[in-house]
């Protein structure tokens, strides 16, 4: 039996001519066609990767533009809480311009508005372009791809596999930090920091064939149902209204006292690990004499445990209660954290009591993201989705103002042991807060209105 499904994406050529010819047949014996939902998943993969690049960059350029132009490390750091700050701000708009133009155009444009914003930074002489191109620019590109790209192809192109699909393209993000924090990190120590702000507009530009060649937004583009459907499901017409129920979606539930208890964990989390960690970690062991290159390699080897520590978490998750589960994550890490002077301080190079800081903050790095996750369904049931994007947007708020702040401290006191200190007690408050979110009364939810 033969089922073939013409395209309904008129305004492209390609896709008219696939979905024309495109047949849904029943696997024989002998042959079994891979279903195109994997391909797809691939250049997600791919793209994520890509994009870590720049997610890896900034703490590397904190001790050279410090140099080169004697900007403060409050200055840039600036520079990065903006870009911070915008990745998690357009998160919650990105699944809303998805479904409005499509996740192929979005994902396209957003590689090269970073592609423009990491190249321009090379031509740069004052502290403003730096806020435009790596803050401005570089910052919304990165917000159109975050959590929100991986979560609409999952759902669009997958109806069984999802958890696995969702679990191995959020280890895209780590894979990339793996690839290319030693890489870029080579490039700052050996040659220049211009390389690697080239190295990653390529990288973005690289990838945007792949994006707009290879990437459908929907099955039915092609003529295809989604892997494990049993049914054709026909493309949606493009949303109009979905900005405005996350609005109202964000006002509903900061009606509610979990919201906020949720987003300040959240900030919390992103304070202590983007903000702290992945923007000062590198610079703070380079003032203790531990060499770039070796700081970088550190930094990347938590990107290979939070993996670890985010599928366990996930398992946990499903067994245990999740309140508790955030408090004992964020007080492991407020201790951690209170260590790290010490632990910095103790030899120049690479001990092992720093390698087992290194394995125990990355099993807790994006530990917390579950069991959030899971409190948000609680609270909030069929809004859900959309308030945790509120509550990501949170954690990057966090993250910026630490970046900021961070860097600041560093001028005034002449290192980053405040910086641990402080970072440590506010995980100790986020560990209490996560234990007094009330649980959810039965038929009570979200209303807006």
């Amino acid at each position: 039996m033969t089922q073939t499904t013409p395209a309904t994406d008129a305004t492209d050529a390609t896709d008219a001519t696939e979905a024309a010819t495109a047949v849904e047949e029943a696997p024989s014996p002998t042959k079994r066609r891979i279903h195109r939902a994997w391909f797809v998943a691939a250049v997600t993969f791919v793209t994520i990767t890509g994009a870590a690049a720049f997610r890896s960059l900034p703490g590397l350029l904190i001790d050279p533009l410090n140099q080169e132009y004697g900007w403060s490390r409050g200055t840039i750091g600036a520079a990065v809480s903006v870009n911070l700050a915008l990745y998690g701000l357009t998160a919650p708009f990105a699944a809303a311009l998805m479904d409005r133009f499509g996740i192929r155009r979005v994902v396209a444009v957003a590689l090269t508005v970073i592609a423009i914003g990491s190249g321009l930074t090379v031509w740069m002489t004052a502290a403003w372009q730096l806020l435009l191109c790596w803050g401005l620019l570089v910052g919304l590109g990165s917000g159109s791809m975050a959590l929100a790209f991986a979560a609409t192809v999952t759902n669009r192109w997958f109806t069984e596999r999802r958890g696995l699909v969702t679990g191995i393209l959020t280890a895209a993000s780590a894979s990339g930090q793996l690839i290319f924090l030693p890489v870029l990190s080579w490039m700052v120590e050996k040659h220049d920091w211009r390389p690697a702000a080239v190295t990653v507009a390529l990288a973005a530009l690289a990838v945007v064939p792949f994006v707009w060649l290879l990437l459908r937004d929907h099955p039915a583009d092609v003529g295809l149902k989604p892997y494990g459907a049993k049914e054709f499901v026909p493309k949606p017409p493009p949303a109009r209204g979905a900005a405005r129920r996350a609005i109202t979606v964000l006002f509903s539930a900061a009606r509610t006292g979990p919201f906020w208890l949720l987003a300040g964990t959240f900030a919390i989390c992103g304070a202590s690990t983007n903000g702290l960690i992945q923007t000062h970690f590198v610079p703070a062991a380079h003032d203790d004499g531990m060499p770039v290159t070796a700081a970088a390699s550190l930094l990347a080897v938590i990107g290979v445990f939070d993996v670890v520590g985010t599928i366990a978490s996930g398992w946990f998750t499903d067994r245990y209660e999740p309140r508790r589960l955030l408090a004992v994550y964020y007080a492991l890490r407020g201790i951690s954290l209170l260590f790290l002077p010490m632990l910095l301080a103790l030899a120049p190079g690479v001990h092992p009591s720093m390698l087992f800081f290194i394995v125990f903050y990355g099993l807790d790095w994006v530990a917390t993201v579950p069991p959030t996750v899971a409190l948000c369904r609680e609270q909030y049931g069929e809004d859900s989705a959309i308030v945790f994007g509120w509550v990501l947007a949170s954690h990057q708020v966090g993250a910026a103002l630490v970046a900021f702040l961070g860097g600041v401290a560093r001028d005034v006191f002449g290192s980053y042991d405040m910086v641990w200190y402080a970072s440590g007690a506010l995980c100790a408050v986020a560990a209490l807060m996560a234990l007094v979110i009330r649980r959810r009364v039965e038929g009570v939810g979200v209303v807006a209105g």
